[in-house]
């Protein structure tokens, strides 16, 4: 049986979204769907679609909470790209409170300042939580990713038992070197030489760059992990700048190819109960959803669900003074499918 792709808990489920680190929406949320304060439900049990940490409060006591719940088996976890961020010890925007907590953003004043930083004993306990949570569950009527159900990378890593950052170097190893063998690094090379003044800061304003984008593009669709934890990228309209780069690629709405009869439930994709107002201070891509009912499932035949609906934005709001949130931390109630949020059923 893989490890990555493993079997989902039986019964009743609560299926809660990205959560990144904010820990008083996740025990409010909890207390509306019935569980008590050590998230035990005398009927059900949790499900989490990963993204437990970076950007809000305090990561480190999501982490511990979710944490234990999995060892009591009260709880699944999926891993999402900040766990794997996590795992690969990279040092980006809104995760330094584990990875570089003397970067200037974790430091008074610093845009990150609000995050509390991770006690280095607990460090190993973490990684070996976050090394063993699975990319997929799935069940005769369910199927659970953090960001996208891609048939072919659910199939390479159903048979793949190496350690989860084993398989994720291994394929960026042999990715670098199909694309040296094809030309397309040192195409890349020149486009960033070109234009490396424009590429440098946010205030640049660089063409959309064919070399540029296809490595990218490659290094994310050739990638079985990336693709389940980031989602599918195809190029993007023009550039963007978002988590200190500019990018040439952007998400794919890859659910409105999702023919299945199965439904899938992920997250990932910053949905919103409304525009907000704050959307374009938030570290986020440009938006995938369409004007919708949130409650409203996704894809021809209705068969997918999102359930991040941008919690991971709510520092944002309290930095410019919000006395009330429009981001909201959710979760999918199955097989009732009701959509609820820290402030209780939606609808």
């Amino acid at each position: 049986m893989s490890v990555h792709i493993a079997p989902c808990f039986a019964g009743p489920l609560d299926i809660v979204g990205d959560i990144h680190g904010e820990i008083d929406p996740l025990l409010q949320l909890l207390a509306q769907l019935g569980y008590d304060s050590r998230g035990r439900h005398p009927k059900r049990r949790l499900v989490f679609i990963g993204d437990l940490i970076d950007r809000g409060p305090d990561s480190p006591a999501v982490m511990e909470f979710v944490r234990e719940l999995v060892l009591a088996e009260q709880a699944q976890c999926l891993l999402g790209n900040h766990e794997l961020m996590l795992l690969l010890g990279e040092s980006k925007e809104g995760c330094r409170w584990h990875a570089d907590p003397q970067h200037a953003e974790q430091q008074a004043g610093g845009r990150f300042a609000h995050s509390k930083v991770a006690p280095p004993e607990r460090k190993p306990f973490w990684r070996d939580f976050i090394a063993g949570l699975p990319l997929a569950l799935e069940r005769d009527d369910l199927r659970l990713v953090h960001a996208c159900w891609w048939p072919s990378a659910i199939e390479a890593l159903r048979t793949d038992d190496r350690a989860v950052v084993d398989i994720h170097l291994a394929y960026e190893r042999s990715i670098e070197v199909v694309l040296q063998q094809e030309g397309w690094l040192d195409r890349e090379a020149s486009e960033m030489r070109e234009h490396a003044q424009a590429l440098s800061s946010a205030e640049g304003r660089p063409p959309l760059l064919p070399a540029m984008a296809m490595t990218s593009l490659r290094r994310n669709l050739d990638h079985p992990i990336k693709v389940l934890t980031y989602g599918p990228e195809r190029v993007a309209d023009q550039p963007y700048f978002v988590m200190e780069r500019w990018r040439m690629c952007q998400r794919r709405r890859w659910w409105n190819d999702y023919q299945d009869s199965l439904p899938v439930i992920f997250g990932h994709y910053w949905r919103q109960l409304q525009p907000f107002k704050l959307a374009r201070l938030a570290p986020r891509m440009p938006s995938v959803f369409d004007v919708m009912a949130p409650d409203s499932w996704l894809g021809p035949s209705g068969k997918a669900f999102c359930t991040d609906f941008s919690v991971g934005a709510r520092f944002v709001e309290r930095r410019a003074g919000a006395q009330s949130f429009e981001t909201h931390l959710a979760a999918l109630r199955w097989p009732e499918r009701e959509l609820w949020l820290e402030t209780g059923r939606y609808g």
